[in-house]
């Protein structure tokens, strides 16, 4: 399969966005403080789940109207904790607050120049082409976020190409944006290590045509390891569509989403940050549904919750299929938040849902 092919796949994954059939009972929240219940979201395939998520726990939609939200991260401040997440539409990453209000976090998160036009991979708001409302748009915002040990912000560029930081006086300092002096081909998603490396999935999401671009410099995609000391080597190149990264509480496992070939891999991770003896842990490729295994979050348990076909789907640490959320919409990542670290938030293309559990972030 070619690399285009697997990046068309990925937009077609999302056909259908905001049918009918798909968000009856949905409505807009262009002012982010509207609030939703979506009912019987909460599918449980094995009854270890009544430890994790009650299910009658309703869906929430907290905001809505965007064009492509991605990266959800969970801000704890003295001020007042938030929820932060980039709009890949817009080149921007958002706010929302205790209280509701979203708010602009962040401009040109993403790619940093004013020919917008030349870069992002090519997509829509997935609404028939006859709707008066369908849209077109380049992916041109970032797409990843986390905090690493001192609480800073980290953040996927994508089409920046590079893996940069947030100083705290508000200054972005680039970690890595090349591999062997070749430049990223577009910082998908990332998560950090114990020891303070990041782990980070590269894929060809900065560029149009990539097939044919100059400018691609790295000619497969690929989940590397970012070193303390700046190095960065390539640890995964098995995956043909990288995607969502995350570690087993115990730092001895990564696993590594397959995009929209749908599956999870499992790597024994080395104390140079190196893995081996990856394995498939699950294949969700006949599962039926909107979405792709994209973001992907482990609570202090182990137990591994990730987006797939219909909404998020939650694992055990062995693979085992223990239940699922349904979302009206494909999702795009997720991150435990609130004052208690238990409420999953959800991205999607255009909302932003929530629901309760009980299990807590690590």
């Amino acid at each position: 399969m070619t690399k285009s092919i697997l990046i068309v796949s990925f937009a077609l994954s999302f056909t259908g966005l905001f049918s009918q059939e798909q968000s009856p009972k949905i409505k807009s929240a262009e002012t982010g403080k509207f609030l939703e219940h979506f009912n019987q979201a909460v599918v449980k395939k094995d009854s270890s789940l009544n430890s994790l998520i009650n299910d009658d726990e309703p869906l929430e939609m907290v905001a809505s109207g965007f064009g492509f939200t991605e990266g959800v991260t969970w801000i704890d401040a003295s001020a007042g904790s938030y929820l932060l997440f980039s709009d890949m539409a817009a080149n921007v990453i958002y706010k929302r607050d205790k209280n509701g209000v979203v708010s602009t976090y962040m401009k040109n998160t993403g790619y940093p120049f004013q020919d917008l036009w030349r870069v992002g991979m090519r997509f829509n708001n997935s609404k028939p082409k006859e709707d008066p409302a369908y849209e077109e748009f380049n992916l041109i915002g970032s797409d990843g976020m986390t905090l690493d040990k001192q609480g800073r912000l980290l953040i996927a560029t994508w089409t920046g190409r590079s893996i940069e930081r947030i100083e705290k006086d508000g200054k972005k300092t680039i970690l890595a944006d090349r591999y062997q002096g070749k430049r990223l081909g577009g910082p998908n998603d990332l998560v950090i290590d114990k020891k303070g490396g990041i782990y980070f999935s590269d894929t060809f999401g900065s560029m149009i045509n990539p097939d044919n671009n100059p400018d691609n410099e790295l000619k497969e995609q690929g989940i590397y390891y970012l070193k303390e000391n700046g190095e960065v080597i390539r640890v995964i190149d098995d995956i043909p569509s990288t995607n969502g990264v995350a570690i087993s509480p115990d730092g001895k496992y990564l696993y590594a989403n397959g995009s929209s070939d749908l599956f999870i891999r499992r790597y024994e991770i080395q104390s140079d940050g190196t893995v081996k003896n990856g394995k498939l842990l699950i294949d969700l490729s006949k599962e039926k549904g909107l979405g792709i295994t994209d973001g992907m979050k482990v609570d202090r348990k182990g137990n591994i919750w990730t987006t797939g076909p219909g909404g998020i789907w939650i694992l055990s640490p062995e693979g085992k299929v223990l239940g699922s959320i349904a979302v009206p919409e494909p999702c795009t990542n997720l991150v435990f938040g609130d004052d208690d670290k238990g409420t999953l938030y959800i991205s999607t293309p255009g909302s932003i849902f929530r629901i309760k559990t009980k299990a807590r972030a690590l």
